[in-house]
């Protein structure tokens, strides 16, 4: 079993990648590597030779259970998630412990798929993604894991004052090994829900970027901004469908002005939406194509013949209203002398 030397300080490794902009994947990646070189380059320079060791470690842990229990329920990461009953947080203490005691028991010391492990995901992982959400760094978090090994080192050192060194090192390089490998499990775990926590901020903000407007009495549009892919249409199709049931619509203006490009794709995308509306019962008017985008769809030879085209959103629906005899026309000029 190798014990792994912290010469490279994690919190080094968060701190110099960007805040901005930063995939998840990549830090977890990064972190994995980081931790492998640091394995190869010492996997000749510190070992633990006796099979028994991480047992012994394993019974120490549930020898000492309660004292290592609370007095992890005073380090950050517990403290600050469980602020209204320092009993629950000792429960939660305790049932790492046990988890952690059944690893090290199996010898799997830095198996991060461990069966023990499954129960510090489910404690651990929920708190650190509790405390990511609250706006704390991955490299806070990394320090907040980190904390937890002094306590139940300091435990070791006692229990094994005045006995052979060597040994009572092997046990402790065990101890840094396993702790080691939960910090990684909790950063897992929180990469994990960081990105769950993307995917729903990037439906949300589909759905902002893509609004149903009630323009007239049985008439709605739908501003189109930017790149239209898979993802985004069928969030256009289902609220400009919802829009034509809610609103009792007729005409359905699709206005292109704010997308860059049309390519084959996008065109795909609008003819199935056209095609669902008709389906509903209402007749799609797509607006806003431009000179530029007349000539590409002319090049590529998309068919859009039997969808009514307009170049603005003002002529569609001048359009949809002519279609249901609402003329409009200029208010006369209060006071204005006729010529």
């Amino acid at each position: 079993m190798t014990a792994v030397r912290g010469d490279c300080d994690d919190r080094v490794l968060f701190r110099v990648l960007p805040r901005a902009n930063v995939c998840h994947e990549a830090i977890i990646a990064r972190w994995f590597a980081v931790s492998a070189g640091r394995e190869a380059r010492n996997r000749e320079t510190v070992q633990v030779q006796d099979p028994d060791v991480a047992q012994e470690l394993g019974s120490f842990l549930e020898r000492r259970r309660e004292q290592i229990a609370q007095r992890w329920a005073d380090t950050a990461l517990f403290r600050t998630v469980f602020t209204v009953s320092r009993d629950e947080a000792v429960d939660a203490c305790k049932a790492v412990v046990d988890a952690l005691a059944d690893v090290a028991r199996s010898g799997r010391l830095e198996d991060l798929r461990a069966p023990g492990f499954d129960t510090v995901r489910d404690q651990l992982g929920r708190m650190a993604a509790s405390r990511a959400k609250s706006g704390f760094t991955p490299a806070q978090i990394a320090g907040e894991v980190a904390g937890l090994r002094e306590p139940v080192a300091a435990l070791l050192r006692s229990a094994y004052e005045g006995t052979d060194s060597a040994h009572a090192h092997d046990v402790t390089l065990s101890l840094t090994v396993l702790l080691g490998t939960l910090r990684l499990v909790v950063m897992e775990t929180t990469v994990s829900s960081g990105e769950e926590l993307i995917a729903r901020q990037r439906q949300q903000l589909l759905e902002v970027a893509t609004p149903v407007i009630k323009l007239w009495e049985n008439i709605v549009a739908v501003p189109l901004i930017g790149t239209l892919d898979s993802a985004r249409s069928q969030i256009v199709m289902e609220s400009l469908l919802e829009a034509i049931v809610h609103e009792r619509a007729r005409y359905a203006i699709l206005d292109i002005t704010g997308v860059p490009t049309v390519d084959s794709l996008v065109a795909q995308h609008l003819m199935k939406t056209v095609a669902a509306a008709r389906l509903m019962g209402a007749e799609c008017v797509v607006s806003g194509i431009r000179p530029a985008i007349a000539q590409t769809i002319v090049h590529l030879g998309i068919d859009l013949g039997t969808i009514v085209t307009r170049a603005g959103l003002a002529d569609a629906l001048a359009y949809a209203l002519a279609e249901q005899g609402i003329a409009v026309s200029p208010r006369p000029v209060a006071g204005a002398s006729s010529r």
